[in-house]
């Protein structure tokens, strides 16, 4: 199969859909007329598609994370990290987890409307909620449609505690509102911070803010208060890895006060469009990075179990950690950050518009 790379795209193929009955194979009739098709492909345009999602907030009772619950106003994003483990929730909305994922955005017009409803319902108990657990907010569609923003803007009003973990510069254009959280206790931001090197992160993550703009975020939301943190996710062996070090100190310097990290994660589809990837990118080193992979996923591509899947295992695995522990602590980055504030929620006033509305109250 000739590559499907494109100039600003991360995947170089887009792989059918697991749940179909059936799939498309492009055969070669021998005279090399796959090669000659596909060797000036155009540029694919991104497609915003309506999401009717009757809900804002995702559960999970996962015991890695550490919240349960989450709002993500887009699905699918246009950064095209190549390595993003959410690429294969695509597929249940009948896309591709390769280019589909970052081509065919489905954005939720009504989620803070939607949110507000949960928000307001007497069963409902507080605990922080986290922006940017699956696809990115501050992806490039929300300088224009501004969901993400709308989404803070009840939570403040609630006084609600949020958690947001992004890779793009563009949080700085809610800093007003992040302030207002920071100075209610109720606000962490983490910026994910994969290299340093932007020849990498042009090809690993083509549409995200470059890793000098990440830095620049970070002390930006140090000076104005808002506690930020760093997220060096994920760990790639013998792509990325040797910089974790240097990521952790670069982001001490611009403001961080916490750190994390984690191992590369390949599930289903997302194997195929990584190898693919690395193959297209770095064909000299890509037997190398998956045999690496292998020694920390128990010799498989991927491994799902829980306590394990952020970490890997074995002896690589075992030494990234030892890294990461010892450059936190030398960076001042391996304390938590103060604990969100949950006993400031309060149900604001509800805004009538109509008369029958303010009727339908008494019900």
């Amino acid at each position: 199969m000739p590559s499907l790379a494109r100039s600003g795209r991360g995947a170089t193929l887009n792989p059918a859909v697991r749940f179909e009955t059936s799939e498309t194979v492009l055969t070669d009739d021998g005279w090399g007329t796959l090669d000659a098709e596909f060797s000036d492909l155009p540029a694919l345009e991104t497609v915003l598609i309506r999401d009717h999602s009757r809900t804002a907030i995702a559960r999970n009772n996962s015991p890695d994370v550490g919240f349960d619950r989450s709002i993500n106003p887009y699905r699918g994003c246009e950064h095209g990290c190549v390595y993003c483990f959410a690429r294969p929730s695509h597929a249940y909305l009948g896309y591709s987890p390769g280019l589909d994922f970052e081509t065919k955005l489905l954005f939720k017009p009504e989620v803070a409307s939607l949110l507000e409803k949960e928000l307001r319902r007497p069963s409902y108990r507080p605990k922080p909620i986290t922006l940017g657990a699956n696809t990115d907010p501050y992806q490039p569609v929300e300088r224009r449609l501004r969901l993400t923003r709308q989404v803070l803007e009840v939570l403040l009003r609630f006084r609600h505690p949020v958690s947001i973990v992004t890779k793009s510069a563009n949080v700085l254009g809610d800093i007003d509102l992040l302030r207002q959280f920071a100075e209610l206790g109720l606000v962490h931001v983490f910026l994910s911070v994969t290299t340093l090197d932007p020849a990498l992160a042009r090809i690993m993550e083509p549409r995200a803010s470059t890793p000098t703009l990440r830095l620049q975020a970070l002390a930006a939301l140090a000076k104005a208060g808002v506690p930020a943190g760093v997220l060096a996710a994920p760990m790639i062996p013998g792509v990325n890895d040797t910089e974790l070090e240097a990521i952790l100190a670069a982001s001490a310097q611009h403001g961080a006060l916490r750190a994390g990290y984690v191992m590369l994660r390949l599930p289903l589809e997302l194997r195929e469009i990584f190898e693919s990837w690395l193959r297209t990118h770095m064909p000299d080193r890509a037997d190398r990075v998956l045999k690496l992979i292998r020694e920390v996923r128990g010799g498989a591509l991927n491994d799902a179990t829980f306590g394990q899947r952020f970490v890997g295992t074995g002896p690589y695995a075992d030494l990234l950690a030892q890294r990461f522990a010892r450059a936190a602590r030398q960076h001042n980055l391996a304390e938590r950050m103060a604990p969100l504030d949950t006993s400031l929620f309060l149900v604001p006033e509800a805004k009538h518009d109509t008369r029958a509305q303010m009727q339908m109250t008494l019900f």
